[in-house]
This record gives structure tokens, sequence and C-alpha cells, in this order.
């Protein structure tokens, strides 16, 4: 067939039309701006990305409320990792390549947060961690971020809290396949030689059922108290097979505690962890929180939905103060956070993109919390 001067400028026009049409990776789409959620919303840590979820959904209505940004409305897209590491990196290339998400919120556990952030690192495009502790979830990156503070500090605060007590023997329990309860565990062990001695340093997996060896091998070395740094979901079972073994000396934990669950299961009676906030601060911007959470959700929240909050509130302000939904641009933006008022404490970034931020010690007690300890930012 013979191709005519016509017939080739068609041809041309069909292949170059889609190419430049082609929609670039964080440009927005239509009135809304896209951003990218990643959590477990599924999984054993369900309630951890849920909670979340709940903090950023409130934020996200608030804003859109307000008239939104830039004169678009924010559209969250979220995504269910199921807590794992290989899912964590395909729901994120799914946000950015995909739905063209100008930045991404997620994840809590820090080892998920390390996976998605890789991603989120490579296509430069910006990433904010509500609660993920551990330093190396920012460490050399451009683009990750988070806004709760760090494993060494919060480790730091325990062992502190842990001395003021008077303990001054502490048995140590760490899941070995966590980034999170290693990094605490290990910072926690550093801190405690200048307070006292570790008696006892065991290790599980988090797939674990049985603690009952280490838990034994712990109850001999007769402890002050026991440091685990770890997740609800492990820190229950751990609770009650310590109580069956007799071993009734207090428990302290961090952050990974915190979880209805937890408050729920009678072992946990004196026990301890470090949070990020608690619903009883007089604060304003705590009570003003919990007041409009408890109005869309019925239910008081946990620190993953203040910290969901924040991450979404402080991305909000940066898009904002941007002017742009440009992804390096938005980056920028978030670097120069200063004296933000969020929910868990007044948020700076800092040069290595943290958030030094204040931690209450909470006691449990009957099913609920009280404030045990206050310990300031660094």
């Amino acid at each position: 067939m013979q191709i005519t001067a016509k017939t080739l400028l068609a041809l041309l026009l069909i292949v170059v039309t889609p190419l430049g049409c082609k929609h670039k990776p964080g440009g927005g789409s239509g009135n809304d701006i896209i951003v990218g959620e990643y959590g477990s919303m599924t999984g054993t840590e369900a309630t951890f990305g849920q909670s979340t979820d709940e903090g950023i959904q409130l934020a996200t209505d608030q804003v859109n409320q307000a008239g939104g940004l830039l004169g678009k409305q924010v559209k969250i897209i979220a995504r269910d990792d199921q807590g794992s590491q290989d899912q964590a990196v395909s729901v994120v290339k799914e946000l950015i390549n995909r739905e063209h998400a100008v930045a991404i919120l997620g994840e809590v556990a820090s080892t998920n947060s390390l996976a998605g952030g890789q991603v989120c690192e490579k296509a430069k495009v910006p990433m904010i961690s509500p609660s993920s502790t551990n330093p190396k979830v920012t460490q050399g990156k451009q683009f990750v971020y988070r806004v709760c503070f760090t494993d060494d500090f919060q480790a730091k605060g325990d062992a502190d809290f842990v001395s003021r007590r008077g303990w001054k023997n502490v048995a140590v329990l760490t899941a070995a396949d966590s980034d999170y309860s290693n990094g605490l565990a290990t910072f926690f062990k550093e801190e405690f030689k200048s307070h006292g001695s570790v008696v006892a340093d065991e290790e599980y997996r988090k797939d674990d059922r049985d603690f009952k060896p280490q838990l034994t091998r712990i109850k001999a070395a007769s402890p002050d108290v026991v440091y685990v740094p770890g997740y609800y979901t492990q820190v229950i079972n751990i609770l009650k097979q310590a109580r069956e073994l007799g071993l009734t000396v207090p428990f302290v934990g961090g952050d990974g505690w915190d979880s209805e669950a937890t408050l729920k299961a009678p072992q946990a009676d004196g026990c301890f962890f470090s949070n990020h906030y608690s619903p009883d601060e007089p604060r304003l911007e705590v009570q003003e929180f919990v007041k409009a959470y408890r109005a869309k959700f019925n239910k008081i929240p946990d620190a993953m939905a203040v910290t969901g909050y924040d991450a979404a509130r402080v991305l909000f302000d940066a898009i904002k103060r941007a002017g742009s939904i440009d992804p390096i641009a938005i980056s920028d933006a978030i670097a120069q956070t200063k004296n933000f008022p969020g929910a868990s404490g007044t948020i700076t970034v800092d040069a290595q993109h943290n958030a030094r931020k204040p931690i209450v010690m909470l006691e449990i007690r009957g099913g609920k919390t009280t404030i045990a300890d206050t310990i300031p930012p660094q």
C-alpha cells in the first residue's frame, strides 16, 4: 500500500500525541491534589494502619472543608501493605507511578518505612512517616521525613525513666527481626550502662507464639524490670506468659505498645510505655484534636491517630507554603517546617529530617493510661 504524505502525518500524530499528553508522576489531576498513603490496614499490626488512616482522614476533611489547597481539594488514595516489606514497595510504586501522588504518607513500622522510603527517594517524591522511630528511616535521605521522635531519644527517655524509678537491674527482650525493636533495644542498653546493669538479654522473632523459654531465663536473673521494645501483638502474649510463670515485676516498652488491646490486657496493669501524646494533656491542640476525632469516629484517639493527623497537616502546610504541587518544591517546604503547632507537640524538622518531640511516659491501670512522666525534647 502506498503511504501518502497525508497518511504519514496522521500516523505521526497517533504516535506523538499520547507521549505529549502523558501525565508526569506528581502532577496532580483535575480539581484534586493526589496524596498517597500506605500502611498495615490488615495483618498483625492492623490497628496501626487503621488508626493512622483515621487521623489522616480527619486532617483531610478539615483542610477540604476550609477550601482545600491551591484552589483544589485534597484526595487521599490509601493502599494496604499488609505489614509486608515487599507489599510496601509494590503499593508505593503504584501510588507514585499509576496514581501520580505528589507526596506519600506512611508508614508506622520502621521496616516498612525503610522499604517504601527507598522507592520515594528514587522517584524524588516526598514521604512523611507519621511514627516510624528508627533513625535509619531518614538517615541519608533527601525526600523522606518524619513527624515523630526517634529511637535514640525514645530509648534514652525510657532508660532515664527506669533509673528514676530506682530499678537498677533490667532484663531486655528484643524482636530480632524488627528494625524498630532492635533500634530501641540497642540505644536503651547503651544508655542504661550508666544507670545500672542488664542482667538478661533475650531475643524472639515476630512470628513466635511461645516466649516461655526466654521468660524463664529472665526470671532466673531476678530483674527489677523487663524492657520489651516490641509491638502490641507480641507484647500482650509476652505479658500473659510472664505472669503465668510468676514473673511479676513491671514491664516497660516503647510506643509500639500503644493499642486498645494492650490496655485491655489485665496482665499489663502496672506496666509503662513511652508515647507520642496522652489524650489527657491539657494543651489546646490536644483537646481540639481529641474532640474532633471523637465526633467523627466516636472513640478516643491513640498515638498512631495523632501522628497520622500531624503528618497530614504538616504536608498540607508545606504544599500551601510551596504554592505548588511539584514534589521537589513540596519536599523543600517540608524541610523548612518550623514550630508547627501539632497535636503531638510543636514540630520543627531538623537537618536530618527528624522532629525532636517531647515524650510522655504512660502507666497502664484498669484499661486506661495516666501520665507517669514527661520528657522534654532534646
